[in-house]
């Protein structure tokens, strides 16, 4: 449905002409331009009132929707010459010469215009048109006989509010459709058989409001010609309120449709009832073929006096049969375990956009019994659910599913371990509020959904058997380790937090051709705008391939770089090669390393008087607080840590210290620090009021702005000769080189003192908690 600019990728852009004739004169005709590299011409929304031309004479799409054109002239198209697909819906067109089109247009958009007669002459030449639309113009009959001689045609969209009649011959000419539209909302007459020539039909869209009212055998005789179980039969915008409304769809029973769906329309449950009985009594009923129906299909569906609940028991002997049920965006709450318990075939079950909760959910799934034996799709996705472990108790007994959507809806957390059927291989959790990611996800997994998420990071979950990953529209700031990917051919990860990447961040995926990695907040640095140069050219190394567009990728810093496009960035040979710049400037090597060391000498000084006016002002409050018969002392340790080590902190380090016997009083930034006082103050307080301050090491710490004031002051309680106020815990490996070289006295204490180092092997944790403790508390004696 819509334009025909929907049935072909490539759209067009127009460059301007000259002059074109009409009956008063000479006028000159606009230009529009340029076209793309697909010889797509766009003029859509430019206001024009003539056809324009363009500069490339062979262009093959040319949009011009949207304008106000009211004549197609018989030169005005003259010059496209290799066009293949025109489109001009949404403009004021009233006449169009009868040799306008040429005979190579392939897709022809004429919807939504002010045409009031169809005449033959403009398609005569179309033998090769394969989609035409029609819809929303005035006329009110087809035209003559043998107005539509388009034997190629395979999508036809045609009527308005004003057709008033289809008759016999109309559509004489077109022999077999794909896609078959009808807008018939106020039709009066149909003549059998209009359109029950045209054979197969794929596709056929029926809107046919008014009929279904006032005229039911008009629209049974319609059903007649267009229902047959090869026909996928979609039925719009109608109103069906009881048995008298429902009553058409008795023909699609007794021709075996297969597969309807009813779109934007308003129902009651006893109209559902009727429908699905084919408007017999229940007795007859039973005794018809409804194994036919296979496939049910409601969207968009407003269903009034729901509150009467009318039951479906009398099509109980429906329900056997049908292998897909989608009800989409039709306000469903729950579906009864009972209903589910008779779809003992049912393969595909669509209720996304619906109004189901856990609770309800839990019932439409039988409390996780695993009655739905043969389902292999599932899609709740947009409801109102929140427990990620419910759902997967839930689809754990259903040992065919492959496919699970559950996205669009309110998970916030991801519980530790999951049980999930061993069959499934699609799972989408995208646009929720998941933070992280555990080995909850099925290792069965081959093709995983997290975009639109809150995850800043991917580096927890092995998933050996993963195909094709998203993770566009989370805050990740690198891309996931290769190594625990190994299967993945796919990674989509736009719109994140990525500065750059390279060879080695790719090295590790074996398999992967595709990359979608545009959108970020790229470093436009020399080595990853040649890396991503040589990505895009023929002579990359890597077998990856960037498959999203150029203008996906633009800097973000350096700042007079930022917002400009990655290819078109040029950067000096001075910029990417310094050993250049060094040889070209080597005349001022003396004089740049005088001023490099002033620099650096200045800025030691202020350093050290900006932390000796600190530490000073602390003694100041520490003497006046003794003054004052005031203990300063209140907790054993105060803790420094990054945020990012936030998690280790509260799970493991705050629980073994503060529960141990005795206990041990922490200090910690997130729960201790008085509210409203400069966070210096609260620093320099929170180190004088403990016995220790205990450091928790890691790469995230050292490049932490507050950890690093921290580190400042604790490097002048160490000149005070007091050694043992550090006691530093490395959570991972690090360097002491990465410590800043004005903490002379730490880097030494990192190298002379025993420091404790987290163990990654469960049974040296208790050893680690022990010293730790003792540390703590001044016991170690070693």
């Amino acid at each position: 449905m819509g334009s025909l600019a929907m049935l072909w990728p490539a759209l067009f852009l127009l460059f301007p002409c000259q002059g074109q004739s009409s009956t008063t004169g000479v006028v000159e005709r606009s230009t529009c331009g340029p076209c793309d590299e697909r010889l797509f011409c766009n003029c859509s929304s430019r206001n024009y009132t003539y056809i324009p031309t363009v500069e490339i004479v062979d262009v093959l799409t040319l949009d011009l929707s949207s304008n106000s054109i009211t004549t197609v002239a018989e030169d005005d198209l003259r010059d496209y010459e290799h066009l293949q697909t025109l489109d001009l819906h949404s403009n004021k067109i009233q006449s169009i010469h009868d040799r306008s089109f040429s005979h190579q247009l392939l897709a022809l958009d004429l919807s939504n215009n002010q045409l009031d007669v169809l005449s033959p002459a403009w398609f005569s030449k179309l033998q090769s048109l394969q989609h035409l639309s029609l819809l929303g113009n005035g006329y009110r009959t087809l035209g003559p006989e043998g107005t539509f001689p388009l034997f190629s045609l395979r999508t036809l969209r045609f009527g308005n509010p004003g057709l008033e009649e289809v008759r016999r011959g109309d559509l004489v000419g077109v022999r077999q459709l794909n896609e078959l539209e009808v807008y018939g909302n106020n039709l009066k007459r149909y003549d059998p058989g209009s359109l029950g020539d045209i054979w197969p039909l794929g596709v056929v869209t029926l809107h046919l409001r008014g009929p279904f009212q006032d005229d039911p055998a008009l629209v049974s005789s319609i059903f007649r010609d267009v229902a047959n179980p090869e026909t996928s039969l979609v039925v719009a915008d109608v109103l069906l309120t009881g048995k008298l409304s429902t009553g058409p769809f008795a023909v699609t029973n007794q021709q075996r449709t297969r597969s309807i769906m009813l779109r934007n329309s308003t129902l009651t449950d006893e109209a559902i009832v009727y429908l699905l009985k084919g408007h017999r009594t229940f007795f007859e009923a039973r005794r018809t073929r409804h194994e036919n129906l296979d496939t049910v299909y409601f969207r968009n569906i407003q269903v009034i006096d729901a509150y009467r609940f009318t039951s479906f028991l009398p099509v109980a002997f429906l329900l056997k049969y049908l292998r897909k049920i989608s009800l989409i965006n039709c306000t469903v709450f729950v579906m009864p375990c009972l209903t589910s318990t008779l779809l003992i075939n049912l393969e595909h079950l669509d209720l996304s956009g619906n109004l189901l909760s856990d609770l309800t959910l839990t019932e439409s799934l039988c409390h996780g019994k695993g009655y739905l034996k043969k389902l292999r799709v599932l899609n709740v996705s947009d409801n109102a659910l929140k427990s990620l472990s419910l759902i997967s108790q839930l689809v754990f007994r259903l040992d065919k599913l492959v496919h699970l959507d559950i996205s669009q809806n309110a998970y916030t957390s991801m519980p530790p371990a999951c049980s999930w059927p061993p069959t499934l291989t699609h799972l989408n959790l995208s646009w929720a509020k998941l933070r992280r990611v555990t080995p909850c996800l099925p290792q069965s997994l081959e093709v995983l959904d997290l975009g639109h998420n809150d995850l800043t990071f991917f580096h927890s979950v092995s998933l050996r058997a993963l195909r094709e990953l998203h993770l566009s529209g989370n805050k990740l700031m690198q891309l996931p380790p290769g190594w625990l990917l190994p299967s993945l051919e796919i990674l989509l990860i736009q719109s994140n937090s990525l500065n750059m990447f390279g060879p080695l961040d790719l090295l590790h995926y074996r398999r992967l051709r595709e990359l979608q990695v545009g959108w970020n907040r790229f470093v436009c640095s020399c080595e990853f705008v040649s890396f991503i140069v040589k990505m895009w050219g023929e002579a990359a190394e890597s077998s990856v391939e960037l498959v999203d567009r150029p203008e996906t990728y633009l800097c973000d810093s350096p700042l007079p770089l930022q917002g400009q496009r990655l290819d078109k960035v040029q950067l000096s040979a001075l910029e990417c090669h310094p050993v250049l710049l060094v040889s070209t400037l080597c005349g001022f090597t003396l004089v740049s390393g005088i001023l490099v060391g002033i620099v650096l000498w200045k800025l030691h000084a202020m350093w050290y008087l900006k932390m000796m006016w600190a530490w000073l002002k602390a003694k100041r409050n520490s003497r006046r607080q003794k003054r004052w018969n005031a203990d300063p002392l209140c907790y054993d340790a105060f803790v420094s840590y990054s945020e990012h080590d936030e998690g280790w902190v509260e799970e493991f380090l705050v629980p073994e210290l503060e529960n141990s016997q005795p206990p041990l009083s922490l200090c910690l930034h997130k729960r201790d620090f008085l509210p409203g006082h400069w966070i210096v103050d609260n620093i320099i307080n929170a180190m004088e009021r403990s016995r220790r301050t205990l450091f928790v090491l890691s790469e995230s710490f050292v490049h932490s702005e507050w950890c690093r004031y921290e580190l400042d002051f604790s490097h002048f309680r160490l000149f005070d000769g007091n050694t043992d106020a550090a006691i530093l815990v490395l959570l991972e490996p690090i360097s002491k080189d990465n410590v800043p070289k004005r903490f002379c006295k730490l880097r030494k204490l990192m190298s002379s003192r025993t420091y404790l180092e987290w163990p990654t092997e469960e049974e040296r944790r208790n050893e680690f908690w022990s010293n730790l403790r003792l540390a703590v508390r001044g016991d170690d004696t070693g």
